[in-house]
């Protein structure tokens, strides 16, 4: 309930102060708001409220801020004239004009700290309360920031950087939509494990819960897809949770962290250092596995007939390439990889199998059914690997090796799990293990060499394009692996090129292969090959992308001019979304709902944002487009026109296991 005044305050009209609103015109004429120049007004009062001789009483003025008059409503005031005025920023600009140095602020600690914690690439967009932060960055020409079109676009930036470069990730946006739109970026670096502090700016401390402008609860929005996240209201808690934020972010599982900053912590005064150590009691994670664990596993090795090991991202993020192929080599046992833990190991090597799962290849399939014992190594055995639970791997047990104690018997029963870095695990693994002749295992090498030649046959099923001279992505992706020498940073994006893309382009180097697997994001390919050239500006960079995926960031490709980023997009355009009309084909009859996809004339668009494009429609020009990509010194764009209707095979239908894959024909499963 509003409180009144014994003095009202005149209000101000349209384009007035409140000053003005009580001041008469012109002597002899009325003001605009009705009094006349004696200061009466037309109800009988005076202007500030007292009844004229012979009028009606006069009004008061009724105060309508709740709790008026208390502590919190002036604080609440304050906040909102914070929001408008930039008063404190105008404090600061004070001292500056009069050669005084300026106070270190809240918004310098940001600066500071991510300095400190060795970040040297944000990628950004600004917007009102991130203003603060933006004001100082200048003064940090250490740190490079790159101006992205899209907030989604710098969260899968900072994903492509942290993948690419094996450090923390940083984006970050302003308070509302700003912050919203980092969310799927967030999410996505959170199923994949990925490291990343996502920066967000909010509202002055006063003003939260309000619904101010542009004003969400990001905290409670990113709580589920963070590892921890932090609201930040006191400048002097910024140099520690930065320092903790970014050990969080990398240290045990990686994942995404998220700080939000209210304006008056960026603005505030700041007088705290840089810790010299934290203080997390609770967060410490197990990196070293159980010695008791181990040696079971080491007996399960010695035991098996027809072991295989499944390497997952874990092996990439723990750095633990070299330790695979001595314990693969030292007890002779082949290497199946998830899509994530593609690159794991050269695939060129005797001992690599390739890609399992759902459009895997079916030679590591039916490796994986037919074995014995599998030593799953930094995998969580998604639905994508598994398929029907029961019957996976029936005639295995299993060695699940961890680091996140959470993911060990959530999809799927062990016989031995061991919780830890993958890299220490293997450590202490390997000198446990006997070494084994590899002609004991002969029988076994043969049957895997056979489906091996019968899964390699041809180069892909469907629609036979390439027998008629079309153009397949097969084709493509294969020749641009060979064209770069299969060192270069391949970035997919979702959809059938990404399933094109972990098939035939054949990796060799650890972390050369980037994609979105547990969210499985489209889009997500042009953003975050930007980052990975970031990251790793020695390597070439590939965007693999469908026509799909690259429409929905192709903003994208004006940050890559601006900051002459050199990624080489490679456009697989087959004018649909392909992989909904391939589930479209096999599994809804032929029902091709909203699976034809319009999209622009790709050089006309090329041209516009200033990139030379190139194009091929036959398997002819394919060389000579790519090699044309790569003599430009920055970005380019080459439109590759594939066969419409190419399919991904084999397919492991919904609902099925790793033995009942789908290549030419689909029978619907019985019920």
């Amino acid at each position: 309930m509003g409180t009144r005044d014994d003095v009202p305050t005149p209000l101000a009209g349209p384009g007035r102060t409140a000053t003005d609103a009580g001041r008469p015109g012109p002597a002899g004429h009325s003001s605009a708001n009705g009094s006349s120049a004696n200061g009466s007004s037309a109800n009988g009062s005076t202007a500030d409220g007292r009844a004229a001789a012979g009028g009606s009483p006069p009004r008061e003025r009724i105060n309508h801020m709740p709790g008026a008059g208390t502590a919190r409503a002036e604080e609440i005031s304050a906040g909102r004239r914070e929001m408008l005025a930039d008063t404190r920023r105008l404090q600061i600009k004070s001292l500056a004009e009069r050669g005084l140095t300026r106070p270190r602020i809240g918004a310098d600690a940001v600066c500071e700290s991510l300095l400190h914690q060795g970040a040297d690439v944000v990628f950004g967009f600004p917007g009102g309360v991130l203003l603060p932060l933006y004001d100082v960055l200048g003064d940090y020409p250490e740190l490079r920031h790159i101006l992205v079109r899209h907030e989604q676009g710098a969260a899968h930036a900072a994903d492509g950087y942290a993948r690419a470069s094996g450090k923390v990730g940083v984006c970050m946006g302003t308070s509302g939509p700003g912050a919203t739109n980092l969310v799927t970026g967030i999410g996505n670096a959170m199923l994949d494990s990925v490291p990343m502090v996502a920066i967000t700016a909010n509202v002055v401390s006063s003003l939260l819960g309000k619904d101010a402008f542009q004003e969400i609860d990001i905290t409670g929005i990113t709580l589920p897809c963070t590892k921890h996240n932090y609201l930040v209201r006191d400048p002097n808690d910024i140099p520690r949770v930065f320092a903790e934020a970014f050990h969080i972010a990398a240290t045990g599982r990686p994942g995404p962290v998220h700080i939000d900053l209210t304006k008056d912590a960026l603005m505030g005064v700041c007088t705290a250092e840089q810790p010299d150590k934290l203080d997390l009691p609770g967060f410490k994670p197990n990196l070293d596995g159980n010695y008791r664990q181990i040696k079971l596993a080491a007996q399960e090795i010695a035991a098996a007939q027809r072991p295989v090991i499944l390497a997952g991202h874990g092996v990439l993020i723990s750095d633990a390439v070299d330790e695979l192929r001595e314990l693969a080599e030292k007890a002779q046992i082949p290497v199946a990889h998830t899509l994530l833990g593609v690159s794991a190991m050269d695939e060129t090597h005797p001992l690599s199998l390739g890609w399992v799962g759902m459009h895997g290849w079916k030679h590591v399939n039916k490796t994986i059914q037919s074995s014995d014992l599998i030593i799953a190594l930094g995998m969580r055995f998604d639905d994508r690997v598994t398929g029907h639970v029961p019957t996976f791997a029936p005639y295995a047990r299993i060695v699940h090796v961890d680091i996140d104690p959470a993911e060990i018997g959530k999809n799927v029963a062990v016989e031995v799990p061991i919780v830890g870095d993958a890299k220490r695990v293997l450590r202490a693994l390997i000198p446990q293990v006997a070494p084994v002749d590899p002609q004991t295992r002969a029988a076994y090498f043969a049957e895997i060499a056979a489906w091996r030649t019968e899964s390699e046959r041809t180069p892909w099923h469907g629609s036979g394009a390439w027998r008629n001279g079309q153009l397949s992505a097969d084709y493509v992706v294969s020749r641009i692996g060979e064209a770069t020498g299969h060192d270069a940073t391949i970035v997919a994006d979702v959809g059938q090129n990404q399933m094109w893309v972990a098939r035939y382009t054949g990796f060799r180097r650890p972390n050369s292969h980037i994609s979105s697997g547990g969210l499985g994001t489209m889009g997500f390919g042009v953003p975050a090959a930007m980052g990975a050239a970031v990251g790793r500006p020695d390597k070439e960079t590939w965007a693999i992308v469908g026509d799909g995926g690259f429409q929905m960031t192709v903003q994208e490709l004006m940050t890559l001019v601006q900051d002459h980023i050199p990624v080489r997009i490679a456009l697989l355009d087959n004018h649909k979304l392909g992989m909904i009309r391939q589930w479209q084909e096999l599994v809804y009859a032929g029902n091709y709902h909203s699976s034809h996809l319009l999209g622009p004339d790709w050089m006309k668009l090329a041209e516009a944002y200033g990139i030379p494009g190139f194009t091929a429609t036959t398997p002819e020009e394919v060389d000579t487009a790519i090699a044309a990509a790569r003599a430009v010194d920055g970005p380019a764009l080459v439109n590759f026109q594939i066969a419409e209707e190419q399919n991904v095979f084999p397919m492991m239908p919904a609902g099925k296991g790793l033995s009942d894959l789908l290549e030419e024909q689909f029978e619907e499963p019985k019920q």
